[in-house]
């Protein structure tokens, strides 16, 4: 690889609550949990991503666990900066040396990001050697990824449950016409899950055993044609102390999460109150696009659909159509100019 062909280098990044996801030729690079551990009294960093996301609940008092994003916002600069660095440098065809050269990347943000938030996503992206920074909104850059041409006069209504927000928007002529983000997602499921288990079944259960549960035997519905099997759970019995075990079913986690998937239900309901006719009909005969790690919950689009009376379209892949979609804009910056964030200082 010459040293011209590096200066059109092209990094696409989804800097998720839960995961980061970054993408470096075309493929998908880096896909790590959005973790750091770092020891307290020497400022080191232990471990970033999968081997940080193993430690979790697991260490001693002078190794503190981060999670740079909140809210998919940069809720802890210093730390975010030096995961991203770690996670770049793991662009195994990337050297170090080769990074003392600049390229181009794009990162994805949430739909209700302010300025402020906007800014220090720049910013850090330009201190890790980025030449030209590129700003996307989440659910474009999904709908690009799910195959949806978001460029034409027409409607489209996509929904995007990540780890910490669930983007609703509808998107026409490559730009955001209405929508929400609502702070209920994946994190919050778990919290959920967490929370009915001490309550119902006076067991306390750590949020590793949390995410678990909600991938075996997660549902948004009490009545799934293919139900999972009863799931074991280990966890610490409050009443004696000591370690227990007990079964669960899918049925209690669909319960567990009942009240948060309402919010979720209302969002968009309230988001389809709000848009022109025209667009509504459009949306009618298109149907709702789901998508983001929060939308493989089982029952999930069986429910939205009878909620919303809509035909619901699951991805293929829906934890990865926002970083391929950022990628794809970002090889296209001409044809598809118009969907990025642009800057309005």
């Amino acid at each position: 690889m010459g040293f011209f062909d590096f200066l059109n280098e092209k990094i696409a990044i989804d800097l998720g609550t839960s995961n980061t996801l970054i993408t470096y030729k075309g493929k998908i690079a880096v896909d790590h949990p959005s973790i750091i551990t770092i020891n307290q009294i020497t400022g080191k960093i232990i471990a970033v991503g999968k081997e940080a996301g193993m430690m979790r609940g697991k260490i001693n008092k002078n190794i503190k666990t981060i999670y740079p994003f909140n809210n998919g916002v940069i809720s802890n600069f210093d730390a975010s900066e030096k995961m991203l660095k770690t996670f770049i440098k793991k662009l195994s065809s990337l050297n170090a040396s080769v990074f003392s050269s600049s390229y181009n990347m794009i990162i994805s943000i949430p739909c209700g990001s302010t300025e402020v938030e906007m800014r220090a996503v720049q910013e850090s992206a330009k201190r890790l050697n980025a030449k030209n920074v590129f700003l996307i909104h989440e659910p474009i850059a999904a709908a690009i990824g799910g195959g949806i041409n978001v460029l034409e006069p027409k409607g489209n209504m996509v929904v995007d449950i990540g780890g910490g927000t669930t983007e609703i928007a509808v998107i026409s002529l490559g730009r955001i016409i209405s929508g929400q983000s609502v702070k209920i997602a994946g994190n919050v499921f778990n919290e959920d899950i967490i929370q009915y288990i001490r309550e119902s079944r006076n067991l306390h259960i750590g949020e590793s055993m949390a995410e678990k549960i909600k991938i075996k035997i997660g549902s948004a519905i009490d009545n799934l044609e293919s139900p999972p099997e009863k799931m074991h759970i280990e966890g610490r019995d409050l009443l004696t102390g000591k370690p227990k075990q007990i079964q669960l079913s899918y049925k209690e986690i669909a319960k567990s999460l009942e009240k948060s998937i309402i919010q979720i239900e209302n969002a968009i309901m309230e988001t389809l109150s709000e848009i022109p006719p025209e667009i509504s009909a459009d949306i009618y005969n298109t149907g709702i696009y789901l998508t983001g790690g929060g939308s493989m919950l089982r029952g999930l689009n069986e429910r939205l659909s009878r909620t919303t009376e809509l035909p619901i379209h699951l991805g293929e892949q829906p934890l990865e159509t926002v970083v391929k979609g950022s990628d794809i804009v970002l090889k296209n910056l001409e044809h598809y100019n118009s969907v990025l964030v642009q800057d309005r200082r």
